[in-house]
């Protein structure tokens, strides 16, 4: 009789293991901004190398997404997430350490591929293992463990700042590492492998891995570097290429990783674009906010100043909740990126403006990337069979790290070396930038769902958890344009 671990039936112990899972990295990449000149100068790292390091550990958040697809085909589900849960505690160790440079870039690196290893391990089990009626509960878990540990993450670096020390917020990282090792044991359930002799894809495995890396390094190098040198402007272009061409490549092989073509209908292509805008926009601009108020205030009281980011994005998890078994959910979508465009025009004026401002526009950025990111998953989600699940999580997850981490690094530098910088109005021509980001998707996601001829329409939840097809119909692409075709030719007969 094979082992079962005492909460392998508790859907408390695999919540738990999704979150804490989930939340220390995560909490880490929005944390570690006022924290650079500490660790800068107690490890011995460059603030070049600490861009660098960062730039990496997001290539391997991004590429881990499908290189967990692919493991996850050939092998047993829960000895990866073991292995995977096993080298995040080292990883967070090594970075809590960190006695040299090597050590903390090597372990900060391993904690971003571990974090979305663990993140397409565990959460699809979470989504389709239990009843539906669960669904809600899990819709919000996901939101609070992905976005509010992001917004958490300002405020637990200025606060840390303020103690002058970074190593006990590593060492917090490590400890709910370690208790997501520990859930993985209370609720083993060793599953068979899908398929042990499915095949291997090396092509894409190398085009994500090669495509993230270079982009990310790219992207990082703006620290000592203009935009146009040849260090940042030709592996950008060549790792956005890449991934692009990752894209092509699955949606044109026969067996692919992720679920390319399935994706091709109205609603999915509605998620994946209101996913991309919103974390290409939310996430340089609460960087650019950030920087704005770097040195006017005391860390203390920066950090009230991001409480809330934190408290919009606990709020859109309890809307998206009670949304997500409505007709509602597509809707949500919509309301998210029209709020995060407000959020992101109020906060155009925070650099010289007053500290009420920097509250009021992470309110609303915080309510507008929770209520676009994570429901549009569920949009892209439900309109393919459940057993694509994880694929899809993996693809939209690879997408909108690429637009989020790539495109931060290139607005700060833009207001950085614009128009007098901080302190004249680059701060300003940034977050119009990102406002023009949030903008466009949210016309373009409203053009593709009208033009598709959608409606909205309350998910099958029930018969999308039975495997008998999507949750919703989702109509084909310009749906609406062939429809008056055929009207036009049936009105010339």
């Amino acid at each position: 009789m094979r082992f079962r671990g005492p909460l392998a039936d508790s859907y408390a112990g695999a919540a738990l293991l999704v979150a804490f899972a989930l939340i220390p990295y995560l909490v880490l990449t929005s944390a570690i901004t006022p924290l650079e000149a500490l660790i800068s100068k107690q490890v011995g790292v460059s603030p070049q190398a600490l861009q660098t390091t960062a730039g990496m550990a997001n290539a391997g958040y991004a590429f881990g997404t499908l290189l967990a697809v692919q493991l996850a085909v050939r092998m047993r589900p829960r000895r990866l997430l073991l292995i995977y849960a096993v080298l995040l505690v080292l990883g967070s160790a090594m970075t809590a350490l960190a006695p040299t440079p090597g050590i903390f870039i090597a372990g900060h690196v391993l904690q971003g591929l571990c974090t979305s290893l663990m993140l397409i391990a565990a959460v699809p089990p979470l989504v389709t293992g239990w009843p539906a009626k669960r669904m809600p509960i899990t819709a919000a878990i996901m939101n609070l463990c992905i976005f509010g540990a992001v917004a958490l993450g300002p405020i637990v670096g200025q606060i840390q700042e303020a103690a002058g020390s970074w190593r006990p917020l590593f060492w917090l990282a490590t400890a709910a590492s370690a208790v997501a090792l520990v859930f993985v044991l209370l609720t083993w359930e060793d599953d068979p492998a899908p398929d042990p002799r499915g095949d291997w894809d090396p092509v894409s495995l190398l085009l994500a891995g090669g495509g993230c890396a270079s982009a990310f390094f790219g992207a990082s190098e703006l620290t000592t570097h203009r935009m146009l040198s040849v260090i940042v402007f030709l592996p950008l272009v060549a790792g956005a290429a890449t991934v692009v061409l990752l894209v092509i490549h699955q949606a044109s092989i026969k067996n692919p990783l992720v679920p390319v073509r399935e994706l091709l209908s109205t609603k999915p292509i509605v998620g994946v674009i209101a996913a991309m805008a919103a974390g290409a926009a939310s996430v340089p601009a609460i960087g650019l906010i950030e920087q704005s108020v770097t040195g006017t205030g005391s860390p203390a009281h920066l950090a009230s100043l991001f409480w809330p980011f934190f408290g919009g994005a606990v709020l859109t998890a309890v809307i998206f909740g009670l949304a997500l078994r409505t007709r509602m959910l597509v809707a949500l979508v919509f309301a998210g990126l029209t709020v995060l465009v407000g959020g992101i025009a109020i906060a155009t004026g925070v650099a010289h403006g007053p500290h009420s401002l920097v509250g009021i526009s992470c309110a609303l950025i915080g309510i507008g990337v929770g209520a676009a990111v994570a429901p549009a998953l569920f949009v892209a989600g439900y309109s393919v069979a459940v057993m694509n699940i994880q694929r899809v999580l993996a693809l939209v997850e690879l997408l909108r790290a690429v637009a989020a981490f790539m495109t931060a690094p290139v607005l700060l530098h833009l207001a950085l070396t614009t128009d007098g910088g901080v302190r004249g109005d680059g701060i300003d021509t940034a977050l119009w930038v990102c406002l023009a980001i949030a903008g466009t998707g949210l016309l373009v996601a409203a053009y593709v769902f009208a033009l598709g001829r959608a409606r909205l329409q309350r998910p099958d939840i029930e018969a999308w958890q039975e495997g008998e097809g999507p949750a919703w119909y989702s109509p084909p692409l310009a749906a609406g344009i062939r429809d008056q075709r055929l009207e036009r030719v049936l009105a010339e007969r």
